[in-house]
């Protein structure tokens, strides 16, 4: 085996061979160091030590910048109440539960009801308040089956008032059932009602409001004619309505106003308009109703 010539010894890394070259030869050849700030032991020069101290404390700097920022506006937040927006929706539904005994009977109830295009064909009716009954429980207010339909949302308030038709040949009485549920609770009575249809059973009627020495002294059981029931779920309350006539007569097929209300519809409820006045009477109540939770909700907002 022929032997192995001898290898050059291997420069260290970074070092410059000053061996002239026959071509070179008499030029002088100049080392420079590298730079202080480099680090030439990688392929890719890099900056390293003073260049890297400012960055991280410029990123120090911005980190501790933001969370002051951010603990600043917590701070604030939680000194000043949060945003002064408009008030929830939980706020909204637990302020309408207690307009029962804060809001004057006349926003509750008014004593004019303007119903335009609310009578069969569209005709414009007008409802005149002739009795307000004083606020109380649910004992009495409703059939016994109607009481056990609503008991999952308790019964706080009961508020209710008759009125009278402009020829005062009909009488309505509508209540506002002020319950104690939540608003999940709510929604879930609603869906059982609507899916079960409970708002148009007869044997689910919400009974009237007789006042003695008015046209409704003679407005009892018999005498409901037809009737409507809305179960709200932005507020917990139950706002409904039942009609007859006004002078007493009984009434054999009482009708829901849904049907009722419907053209062509033959029943005496539905030829009278009782119908109409029930829905009527209702809406405009629970309009009213939804006016007043907004302005109170106002107003306890500005303050």
């Amino acid at each position: 085996m022929p032997p192995v010539p001898p290898q050059p010894a291997r420069r260290p890394i970074g070092s410059v061979d000053l061996t002239p070259h026959p071509e070179t030869a008499g030029r002088p050849f100049v080392r420079f160091a590298p730079p202080a700030h480099y680090d030439d032991r990688t392929t890719l020069l890099r900056p390293i030590g003073a260049r890297l101290k400012p960055r991280t404390a410029a990123i120090a700097a911005c980190l501790v910048l933001g969370l002051g920022l951010i603990g600043g506006a917590t701070t604030g937040s939680l000194l000043t109440g949060g945003d002064s927006g408009p008030p929830s929706v939980q706020t909204a539904y637990r302020e309408a539960g207690q307009l029962w005994h804060g809001v004057p009977v006349d926003e509750l109830f008014p004593r004019t009801l303007k119903g335009g295009g609310a009578g069969p064909g569209r005709a414009d009716r007008t409802w005149t308040r002739i009795a307000v009954a004083p606020d109380a429980t649910c004992t009495d207010a409703f059939d016994p089956l109607l009481r056990k339909a609503l008991r999952s949302a308790g019964c706080l308030r009961l508020l209710r008032a008759t009125y009278a038709d402009a020829t005062q040949s009909s009488v309505t009485t509508v209540g506002l059932l002020f319950t104690k549920a939540d608003a999940e609770a709510t929604q879930a009575l609603r869906s059982r009602f609507m899916e079960q249809g409970l708002d148009r059973r007869d044997d689910l009627m919400p009974r009237p409001y007789a006042a003695k020495g008015t046209l409704a002294a003679g407005f009892g059981d018999r005498q409901r004619a037809s009737w409507a029931i809305n179960i709200l779920t932005d507020a917990p309350v139950v706002v409904y309505a039942v009609s007859g006539f006004a002078d007493g007569r009984t009434v054999s097929e009482p009708q829901p106003a849904a049907d009722a209300m419907k053209p062509g519809a033959t029943s005496a409820p539905a030829q009278a308009g009782l119908g109409h006045d029930a829905q009527g009477v209702a809406d405009r109540i629970e309009r009213d109703l939804r006016k007043t939770v907004k302005k109170t909700a106002d107003r306890d907002t500005e303050q």
